[in-house]
């Protein structure tokens, strides 16, 4: 039996792939081992979003040949795709597996073994087929991530994932659904929608778009809550937040992406819209949904950005109130307009920048945790952990709270009613029944 091993690089959607892929190498009558271990076949889910992540993917690469000098070495998907024929002569990569293959990764690897391929590559974006993976169970035991769309049409500034993921594709509404209720009877109680662009999904389906899938899941028998991953602020439209705020099951948690506060720098990264439009969408989702989780991505030390632009971004975050920014650094990605943009921030005051959103951050998820005191929460109970010799069940509210809770006892899994005591230090609620 020959032992394969996989790493993720990347975003959820990587880590959906990367365990799609698993579970057909399991299928197939691989074993599946750690990373760390000797295997005879590495995978790594290459990330390719930044230089860095390019980097990383290299080193992982390298890191398995090392390991293993006779085993094969698989680069897969996001770098892969745009690195393409570069890779080819890397002494320490034996296939390079592009994004839309993935699915015939079983196909390709014993070929390979058997001598009869050298490289498998498709031109994405030269495709509108939506490669089917499926899962029937994932890595968490409570929460499932379903992979519903793929690529991107938008070409933000400093952005590289057109080119490694191609153009807007959309998953099946039958096949997503199939794939869920296969979830639900394997236990799971909730699920994230997820994609690269997850706000164009059925733009290339007839009669399909997200409200459409979201009402399809929400009839899903098994399925007690339903997440959305990032969205983008040209979905949020009156209607559209109306009708959703009619699903039940549907988390008031919303990830809306941002970028930067200010509306000069918007325009540099080409985000397609203003700060007011993007204030007006974060009030209808308060209109409609009852202390709902906003939360964002802000970039920091865009090319070209002054104190005052940044100044711009950081009002912006204090006025809106979000219950959580992930703030990154800007980083150059060759290939993109960003990164031949002049007036290139230095690092040190990125550096800067960054620990003022992140003191923010903090002082803002504190804030939101504390309107949840005193009131009872629903919590979906997904593991048991000892702090300071006592031990607590941990698990999230509908607004993906982390709520830990002394001395429960029950199994994980379900979802309970607990009170809410007390904002710990790291921002997330302490609950005690």
């Amino acid at each position: 039996m020959r032992r394969a091993a996989l790493h993720n690089l990347g975003c959820k959607v990587n880590a959906y792939e990367t365990e799609a892929m698993q579970q057909m190498l399991e299928n197939a009558g691989y074993e599946i081992v750690s990373f760390e271990e000797e295997a005879d076949v590495y995978i790594i889910n290459t990330c390719t979003v930044t230089n860095m992540a390019d980097r990383k993917s290299r080193q992982m690469l390298h890191r398995a040949k090392k390991r293993n000098p006779a085993s094969v070495v698989v680069a897969a998907g996001c770098y892969a795709q745009a690195a393409g024929e570069a890779l080819y002569g890397d002494g320490a990569i034996d296939l390079v597996v592009g994004n839309n293959r993935k699915k015939e990764l079983v196909t390709l690897l014993e070929e390979f073994l058997e001598g009869r391929r050298e490289a498998a590559l498709l031109d994405i974006n030269h495709t509108k087929e939506y490669e089917e993976l499926t899962l029937s169970r994932t890595g968490e035991h409570t929460r499932a991530y379903v992979k519903v769309q793929d690529g991107c049409n938008q070409f933000c500034s400093y952005c590289i994932i057109p080119f490694a993921r191609g153009r807007v594709r959309s998953r099946e509404k039958a096949d997503v659904l199939e794939e869920i209720r296969r979830l639900a009877g394997n236990g799971y109680r909730e699920v994230v929608l997820t994609g690269i662009h997850l706000s164009s999904y059925g733009a290339d389906l007839k009669g399909e778009n997200l409200e459409s899938l979201l009402e399809a899941v929400h009839e899903t028998e098994g399925i007690q809550r339903i997440r959305l991953g990032s969205l983008e602020p040209g979905i949020v439209t009156e209607d559209f937040v109306k009708k959703i705020s009619g699903l039940p099951r549907l988390c008031p948690h919303f990830h809306l992406s941002l970028q930067s506060g200010c509306d000069d720098t918007l325009r540099r990264m080409n985000r397609r819209y203003t700060t007011e439009e993007y204030r007006e969408k974060c009030a209808l989702l308060r209109k409609y949904f009852t202390d709902p989780a906003l939360t964002t991505d802000v970039i920091v030390g865009f090319p070209g950005e002054t104190e005052e632009e940044f100044s711009r971004t950081e009002d912006f975050l204090r006025e809106i109130s979000f219950y959580e920014t992930h703030i990154f650094k800007y980083s150059r990605r060759k290939g993109t307009r960003a990164d031949r943009m002049e007036n290139q921030i230095p690092e040190a005051v990125k550096t800067a920048r960054s620990s003022r959103l992140l003191a923010l951050n903090e002082e803002k998820k504190r804030a939101y945790g504390s309107r949840f005191l005193g009131k009872e929460l629903e919590v979906l109970l997904e593991e048991t952990v000892e702090l300071e010799g006592e031990k607590y069940q941990t698990g999230h509210t509908r607004e993906y709270l982390q709520v830990r809770i002394p001395g429960l006892g029950l199994s994980n899994n379900q979802i309970v009613s607990v009170k809410a005591l007390a904002v710990l230090e790291n921002g997330v609620i302490s609950g005690g029944r």
